[in-house]
């Protein structure tokens, strides 16, 4: 089954109330669309219906859940981070950012691990290394993104 399709099944049940409650709200938000209908572009095995870019758009909107956008990016050997316009850049912002990249660095170590105990690797467990890697990536560009913010305009000094 295709990532995104995956993707976007994953985000429409995971909806409280899954897709009849997904449904009424995307509905009300100016995406008009039955739940039945919602339901069958969720299922990847449904040949009949199949979500559109608008459906996964209107989707991530209401749910605030990336999985599809995510999807995408990995596919396509691209990193989505989430801009924060609106935190300060600050010392302890950048430090949120590091434990961030700590942890995430871990995942990766634990994930390569636990595919090695049996000495070989199977697909899922590849898949779950990927997806590890994926969220070092993307911690790792999300530090990158809130240490530009601190740059300053260079004063012509140089520190000692």
């Amino acid at each position: 089954m295709n990532s995104v399709l995956r993707a976007f099944h994953g985000t429409v049940h995971r909806y409280p109330g899954g897709a009849d409650a997904l449904a009424v709200v995307l509905t009300q938000f100016g995406h008009p669309i039955k739940g039945g209908v919602l339901r069958n572009k969720a299922n990847p095995e449904f040949p009949g219906n199949s979500a559109s870019l608008a459906d996964a758009d209107a989707t991530m909107a209401v749910t605030s859940d990336y999985a599809v956008l995510h999807a995408l990016c990995a596919n396509h050997s691209h990193v989505a981070i989430r801009v924060d316009a609106d935190v300060q850049p600050s010392d302890l912002a950048v430090l949120e950012m590091i434990t961030h990249v700590w942890l995430s660095h871990g995942q990766v170590g634990a994930a390569i691990d636990a595919a090695l105990a049996d000495q070989h690797i199977e697909h899922s467990e590849m898949a779950e290394i990927d997806q590890a890697i994926y969220r070092h990536e993307q911690a790792l560009h999300a530090l990158k993104a809130r240490l530009k913010a601190l740059v300053q305009p260079s004063r012509g000094r140089r520190r000692p």
